[in-house]
């Protein structure tokens, strides 16, 4: 599934580049760093997504929108948002601005990015970070990847699926690292995969993502000293959203 998301995704951008150009001038600010900020000041944060649909799973809710599950994550205690921008998770490059403009909250773009043309893309887009799939990129392209979006002052999470993929990950210096617990060939997901790469990970800010149900689970991360986590369905198909999201922030 990941090798077709990726292979569409190439199609995509190779699109967006012939529609509208993009070059290293036409950035014409520079980010502030947000979204490491908002992490390092905290002993614990969590970075809510705002996902409507997975292509597993498909739609996962209709309750809300993107910019209603932004305003719920920021009232309930969420240190930063997510927004997937992938077609396939029902996500648009818009939702960025929405919201944006609905919410204070430092803003990460969850994406498949194959190409340097996506971070000009997501600074133009307002984001304060994006997410880098160490499973998808080459270690020359991380590294590359990273120096470009420190320069347009966008943090990049900088994500690893296991160990293998870490020292390309760490030689990228993204102070962001974010340990998936999924595996990308069964799709299970584990916590445990997080404590287990957790001590290779020194001198980052490590976030878990993936397979993160409750609060109890939050807490043994928080108490092994990852500093955050990154939560999208177990928010999204939450019977009570609000009362999820402060239980996952730690707050209740």
């Amino acid at each position: 599934m990941l090798n077709h998301i990726v292979e569409n995704k190439r199609l995509v951008v190779a699109e967006a580049k012939r529609k509208r150009p993009l070059r290293r001038e036409d950035i014409k600010t520079k980010g502030g760093f947000r979204l490491r900020q908002a992490i390092a000041e905290k002993e614990w944060s969590l970075i809510a997504e705002c996902k409507l649909a997975s292509p597993a799973k498909g739609r996962l809710t209709t309750r809300h929108s993107v910019v209603e599950l932004a305003n719920l994550y920021e009232q309930n205690g969420a240190a930063a948002l997510s927004v997937h921008t992938d077609a396939h998770f029902l996500g648009r490059l818009e939702d960025i601005a929405a919201v944006k403009s609905a919410t204070s909250l430092p803003v990460l773009r969850k994406e498949f990015i194959v190409d340097e043309y996506q971070l000009y893309e997501t600074a133009l887009a307002g984001a304060d970070g994006v997410l880098l799939i160490a499973a998808v990129l080459q270690a020359e392209e991380l590294k590359r990847y990273q120096e470009i979006a420190e320069d347009l002052g966008l943090d990049c999470l900088v994500e690893v699926h296991g160990a293998a993929e870490l020292p390309a990950a760490l030689a990228a210096q993204a102070p962001l690292l974010g340990i998936n617990n999924r595996d990308l060939t069964t799709f299970h997901t584990d916590v445990e995969h997080t404590f287990q790469l957790l001590p290779q990970c020194a001198g980052r800010l490590v976030i878990s993502e993936s397979g993160i149900k409750n609060g109890a689970a939050a807490r043994l991360l928080r108490q092994a000293g990852v500093r955050g986590i990154l939560v999208g369905e177990g928010l999204v198909v939450a019977d009570d959203v609000a009362a999820m999201t402060r239980e996952m922030a730690l707050m209740e």
